[in-house]
């Protein structure tokens, strides 16, 4: 199923996904806008859609023969899962271990070669997907592209390898200390999963 990228951003501004203020982002920039990907799967039935619109965005760059879908935990665990399951494929969550550092847990492993997709909810700079991408590299898989609801990185990000996405977002972000919203004497949020940095 094909979504086309006006019509999920509308559904993010009908479900109050889309934000607008002043956020610090998980990549430590800050941002007038914040995509909340969470709340798009608060219905299940439109997230099976959602699952289903990347599973043909990752086919159409020749990369939907794979055998595992790995999200990062949490923004990319429900994604990766409707990805998994649209695609036929297994499924797996990466998150952080006592080191900080991202790993497989909980008994998920990857078989030597092992054909996988690495997927997200909103890549900015792609740096948890990256860290998420070296980790399945050094347990011996082969991450063949990054796949996300949301890419706001303009074409900047640290991955080396392809990226799909539903939506394409030109969004600005600002390194904190030449952030406007900061010299206007606001405050960033922090409304995602992961802590502040």
């Amino acid at each position: 199923m094909k979504i086309d990228a006006e019509t999920l951003l509308q559904r993010f501004r009908d479900c109050r996904a889309l934000l607008d203020g002043h956020f610090l982002l998980s990549s430590g920039l800050h941002s007038p806008q914040y995509f909340q990907c969470a709340l798009l799967f608060d219905d299940p039935r439109f997230g099976r859609t959602l699952g289903e619109a990347l599973a043909q965005s990752v086919r159409e760059a020749g990369c939907g023969d794979v055998s595992r879908i790995v999200g990062p935990a949490l923004g990319g665990v429900i994604a990766a899962y409707e990805l998994a399951a649209a695609l036929g494929a297994r499924n797996a969550f990466a998150e952080r271990g006592a080191d900080g550092r991202m790993t497989l847990r909980r008994g998920f492993e990857v078989t030597q070669g092992e054909r996988v997709i690495v997927c997200e909810d909103v890549v900015t700079t792609g740096g948890s997907a990256d860290e998420v991408v070296k980790m399945l590299r050094a347990l011996g898989a082969n991450p063949v592209a990054v796949a996300c609801v949301v890419d706001r990185s303009s074409g900047e990000t640290r991955l080396d390898v392809p990226l799909t996405s539903l939506v394409r977002a030109q969004v600005q972000t600002f390194d904190p200390a030449a952030c406007p919203l900061c010299a206007e004497g606001s405050n960033a949020v922090k409304p995602g999963s992961r802590p502040t940095p």
